[in-house]
């Protein structure tokens, strides 16, 4: 549905984006994650059409957008402050798009309801603007969107505003409406768990450049390189001298973990012949009393955090250069562990990823 094809944007010697290509398929749920000044809300207006690429092209279902401006766009944007006229009730609000198309009453109003139906405000159509939440904001943003049947929707970080309960119900009712209406989705958010939530798949980006894109699950437990790695969710680092290597595997060994064989990942250029190894700290188990592990390693706990249904504890361990981090849920009795307690903990090697640093 989307192609970017080596797109570049340069304000001055300033590169907001350098030389980015990406393919969005029909159909698709996909985000755009970075921190902030990363490029991907600069990437999202060429795609609306709000800004110009320094070079490349954009194309949509198989055009070529150069010189077609944002309202002949089969795109349509929801901003991160809704952009709500608080001098017109709902149904004015979702249906103000529709008035260029010069519609029959009957018709504009069929549209304006089934938009609303999708969002499921039905019934909410007289209510002014100033008497709606948060969540009915940002529902009747998604519903002036809708309601001009766009081939793509394109969603700059539209929960933001939200709080947390709210911000997670509607990840949930995003995803949901987007599977219903069956159009392509672009997100975009600096919140790593509402991308890791919500998409088909993720571009991560730092500094104008997409580092990785991939499905979820691939992002978080195969990262391309650390940068990436530590940016999704909290990863152990550790550093391993490269032993050997063959089909696409390295064999690295460690001061804590031993020897490990670990599959060899895409852009990955050794460093005087080491390597760094990451593990989740939810692949690190917590062994109880007389439980064994094939794969073990033993340490003392120096510091734990309580978050109610897990405990996160930091775990020094002889040999590595800095403590681990671990992720317990509580069923066990991890929010009873002491600081200064002996710890023993089981681990996969399958777990530990070799990255690019």
């Amino acid at each position: 549905m989307i192609e970017v094809r080596d797109v570049t944007r340069s304000y001055g010697n300033f590169k907001a984006l350098d030389n980015a290509s990406l393919t969005i398929r029909e159909g698709e749920f996909f985000s755009l994650l970075g921190p902030s000044g990363c490029g991907k809300t600069t990437l999202l207006r060429m795609i609306a059409g709000f800004d110009t690429p320094t070079n490349g092209a954009i194309l949509i279902d198989g055009q070529k957008m150069a010189g077609i401006p944002a309202n002949r766009r089969p795109t349509n944007m929801v901003f991160q402050s809704y952009a709500i006229f608080p001098h017109l009730n709902v149904e004015q609000n979702v249906g103000y798009g529709l008035k260029r198309l010069r519609l029959e009453k009957a018709e504009e109003k069929r549209r304006v309801d089934e938009a609303l139906a999708q969002v499921e405000l039905g019934g909410l159509g007289r209510r002014g603007a100033g008497e709606l939440s948060g969540g009915q904001r940002q529902r009747v943003a998604l519903a002036r969107a809708l309601v001009m049947r766009p081939k793509v929707l394109l969603l700059d970080e539209p929960l933001s505003a939200l709080d947390k309960k709210l911000r997670e119900q509607m990840q949930v009712e995003l995803r949901h409406l987007q599977q219903s209406v069956g159009i392509t989705f672009v997100l975009v958010t600096h919140d790593q768990y509402e991308a890791l939530a919500m998409s088909d798949r993720i571009a991560v980006m730092f500094g104008g450049r997409i580092a990785q894109v991939d499905t979820p699950k691939q992002v978080y437990q195969r990262p391309v390189n650390r940068q990436v790695a530590d940016f999704l969710g909290g990863m152990n680092f550790v550093r391993a001298r490269i032993v050997g290597e063959a089909e696409g595997h390295i064999v690295v060994d460690t001061p804590g973990f031993g020897q490990v064989r670990a599959e060899r990942p895409r852009q990955f250029a050794p460093s005087n012949g080491s390597a760094t190894l990451g593990i989740r700290p939810e692949r690190l188990r917590v062994l109880w009393d007389e439980e064994t592990a094939k794969h073990q390693v033993s340490g003392t706990v120096v510091d734990r955090h309580y978050f109610g249904e897990i405990t996160h504890l930091v775990v020094e361990i002889p040999g590595f250069e800095a403590p681990l981090s671990v992720t317990e849920t509580n069923n066990f009795g991890a929010d009873d562990i002491p600081v200064g307690a002996p710890i023993r903990l089981a681990y996969d090697p399958d777990a530990l990823v070799a990255m690019a640093d």
